[in-house]
């Protein structure tokens, strides 16, 4: 009897244990588990980041007013360079934030954000934002940061949104002790020389979902686009708008193709803006810097292009 009991204890023991550190462990991941849990549902008001916008506008209109404020280490001066605009659900809208480094050294930041009223942060969906990675900031400097974004059409579907007709987004930049993925906000300067790494990595994050550099995925492959004619890609399903547009994708036509592709070539397929200069600047850097390595490969002469 007494061995028994001795291992109904050791059970017991051990069950005690394991329990204890399955507590300590979701302590320890308690804030990046919640984080995920937010991002991906949008709870608490905190918006979902995507690849792409909308694909239908809706009539109805929001106004979305923005607000900041800066924790007291940090020698920043923020502000939103609008204090609110109007959109409809559905609308890809791009606004801008002002920062200036107050103080005499580099400084690191990162930018928290919440969407009030909560319940509406599933709905509002950025594309692209400062505020996914520490910030780098030289003392006297001043930047303007855009921020792209849409409130998605289902929100017109929710009974419990019926009385929302004002979106708040709230920033608020705090001192990085411990930084990391740290960006220099100099790359939102459009006066700075284009950058083709920073380019390769935005074609990562905005256009590798439809196109590949080699192949064709849901768009034509664009490892070869740039000297390329537009809609010449054998064996691609191209819009007649684009197949008769007699373009050729030089940097400038390139730049004009993302800022508003419905513009260059009315009724083609791309149902996609890239509405930051910066970002367009450095796509096409890195789409150009691609020729430029084929054609040192082949000996100095231009690659055939398909």
């Amino acid at each position: 009897m007494a061995a028994i009991g001795g291992r109904k204890n050791l059970r017991t023991v051990l069950v005690l244990g394991g329990i204890i550190a399955a507590m300590l462990t979701l302590v320890g991941f308690s804030v990046p588990l919640y984080r995920l849990f937010c991002a991906a549902t949008g709870y608490n008001g905190t918006p979902q980041r995507v690849a792409e916008d909308a694909d239908r506008i809706s009539p109805r209109v929001v106004t979305v007013q923005f607000t900041t404020s800066v924790a007291p280490n940090l020698p920043w001066r923020f502000k939103p360079v609008q204090r609110a605009v109007e959109v409809h659900l559905g609308e890809e809208k791009l606004v801008y934030f002002s920062a200036t480094n107050l103080g005499s050294t580099p400084t690191i930041g990162h930018a928290t954000f919440n969407v009030t009223p909560d319940k509406i942060g599933l709905y509002f969906d950025k594309i692209q934002c400062f505020c996914f990675s520490d910030e780098r900031l030289a003392p006297g400097k001043t930047v303007l940061m855009p921020v792209d974004f849409f409130v998605d059409p289902k929100l017109a579907k929710d009974a419990e949104a019926n009385d929302v007709n004002t979106i708040t987004l709230s920033y608020t930049f705090f001192r990085s002790d411990k930084p990391e993925d740290v960006r220099n906000l100099s790359r939102f300067d459009l006066n700075a020389p284009p950058d083709p790494a920073r380019g390769a990595r935005l074609f990562g994050e905005r256009c590798s979902g439809c196109h590949a550099l080699d192949r064709a995925k849901i768009g034509p492959p664009l490892g070869t686009v740039f000297g390329r004619a537009a809609g010449s890609v054998a064996g691609y399903p191209y819009s007649a708008a684009l197949e008769h547009a007699k373009l050729t994708w030089t940097a400038a036509n390139l730049d004009r193709w993302l800022a508003d592709p419905q513009a260059v070539a009315p009724g083609n397929k791309m149902p996609i803006k890239v509405l930051e200069a910066n970002t367009r600047r450095d796509i096409v850097a890195y789409l150009e810097r691609l020729h430029a390595d084929r054609t040192a490969a082949a000996g100095g002469k231009a690659p055939i292009l398909r």
